[in-house]
């Protein structure tokens, strides 16, 4: 496969060192939009992952003229039949919350339930400037903790315990990088990456 350049349609500093970190291992170069020269936003009005990772290539493709790609994840809980789910970033109601206010909300909504079992999800759409577009999912399985542990990651990690019992904010960024629901969607993607482009 031919070296692909992709510029990323979020403004997240860890996203983008996350996605740089584990598609660099993989030869494929990921920019920021600033050195892409474009600035946005794109408002995520899709009802799934899939719909807002599209909507977010997409107009970063658009603007840059150059192959996008982004990712649309969150937590889905059985209990809260799948909430927050897409609107994961903005539980509680906004974006500016801290991700320490959106888990103590969970955990608050959660309070006295058994049922724990939950899922992070992933999905990655790559857009190109001839209009195709790839998507791939990834899914990282645990549950909802009673409290918080570690201090590493971010968003819902300090109270998502993996199957082994850690929490995931308790594991190195080397090892998140392996088994997250993202770097399991970046892999498919990878795969889908190298057919498109095998000629």
């Amino acid at each position: 496969m031919k070296p692909l350049t992709f510029v990323l349609a979020s403004k997240n500093k860890k996203k983008l060192a996350e996605m740089q970190t584990i598609l660099g291992s993989r030869g494929i170069r990921v920019l920021s939009q600033a050195q892409a020269g474009v600035d946005l936003d794109p408002e995520e009005t899709g009802l799934t992952f899939e719909e807002n990772a599209i909507i977010k290539a997409r107009a970063v493709c658009e603007a840059s003229g150059l192959p996008a790609i982004a990712d649309d994840s969150g937590l889905m809980v059985d209990a809260l039949d799948g909430a927050p789910g897409v609107f994961s970033a903005r539980y509680g109601g906004s974006h500016e919350l801290s991700d320490e206010y959106r888990w103590k909300l969970l955990l608050q909504n959660m309070e006295g339930m058994e049922q724990r079992a939950a899922k992070y999800v992933s999905v990655i759409a790559a857009v190109f400037p001839d209009g195709r577009i790839l998507t791939a999912r990834g899914e990282c399985h645990g549950e909802i903790a009673e409290g918080p542990r570690g201090d590493g990651g971010f968003g819902y990690d300090p109270i998502f315990r993996l199957p082994d019992g850690r929490h995931m904010a308790e594991i190195d960024m080397e090892e998140k990088n392996r088994i997250s629901h993202r770097a399991i969607a970046l892999a498919e993607m990878q795969r889908k990456l190298t057919e498109c482009f095998a000629e």
